[in-house]
């Protein structure tokens, strides 16, 4: 029995380590060709699954919000009709726009921009509330069409942090600074960090400012997309002349 085993045992530098594949056995070209195919195929169906994610990922959201705002506008004025008997969805929508057409109207008359100066007054003075309506409001008066409301003038690209290096802004006002070398035309510039509620303001030349063709919401596009809906090209704009402010920079002895 004892002379079985010896003869039976292989010695260890004949054994074949599974980690060489040098000492592992030949495959046949059949396996070799069957995993070169499923190979192929499963990137296929990675990147195909990949570019339908990609598709559909922003029309999910898109259709996710839109359908969360239509329900969250028809929830003001749907319990109304709830009690009236009438189960139309939708219908407390279209009387949510109905009602802020009107008060659009309203507003633009003297005695509701009398009524919106007394409301506005109210809120300014409660502790919490103000703040989150000053803020609110600011983000509303930036994007409105009124350009002579608006907070955001202009879409301006400015030279920051460092030479050859650009910073995406919007121009917020205008001054004038006298000092003993002349008057030079400075322009506030607002440089989001955190897409549009946090952010650095710069006083920069007007002369050094590039105005491109975009306007303001195509630049607030392009600050909460993070850069993503830039165009591949961008040209400046002519300068245009506006009412500047004088400020007297004092010399300091």
């Amino acid at each position: 029995m004892a002379e079985e085993k010896e003869s039976t045992s292989v010695p260890l530098s004949q054994a074949v380590d599974p980690e060489d594949p040098a000492k592992l056995p030949p495959t046949s070209p059949n396996s070799s060709t069957r995993k070169a195919c499923c190979a192929v195929l499963q990137s296929w169906v990675s990147k195909k699954f990949m570019t339908g994610c990609v598709v559909l990922f922003p029309v999910a959201i898109t259709f996710f919000i839109t359908w969360w705002f239509i329900q969250f506008v028809d929830g003001f004025f749907s319990p109304l009709y709830a009690k009236l008997g009438v189960d139309i969805f939708g219908l407390g929508f279209l009387t949510s726009l109905v009602f802020v057409f009107l008060v659009g109207i309203f507003v633009s008359s003297w005695l509701g921009a009398t009524v919106f100066w007394l409301g506005e007054w109210f809120i300014k003075r409660m502790p919490f509330v103000r703040h989150i309506y000053s803020a609110s409001k600011q983000i509303s008066t930036a994007i409105s069409s009124d350009q002579n409301a608006a907070a955001f003038k202009e879409v301006a690209i400015i030279r920051h942090p460092r030479v050859g290096e650009y910073a995406f802004g919007f121009i917020t006002s205008s001054v004038i600074l006298q000092s003993d070398k002349g008057d030079e035309e400075l322009c506030s510039v607002y440089v989001p960090t955190n897409h549009l509620y946090i952010g650095d303001i710069f006083l920069v030349n007007s002369q050094e400012i590039i105005r491109p063709n975009l306007s303001i919401r195509e630049g607030i596009e392009i600050i909460v997309s993070g850069g993503m809906t830039m165009p591949q090209m961008i040209a400046p704009l002519e300068q245009i002349p506006r009412k500047n402010q004088s400020i007297r920079l004092n010399r300091i002895p």
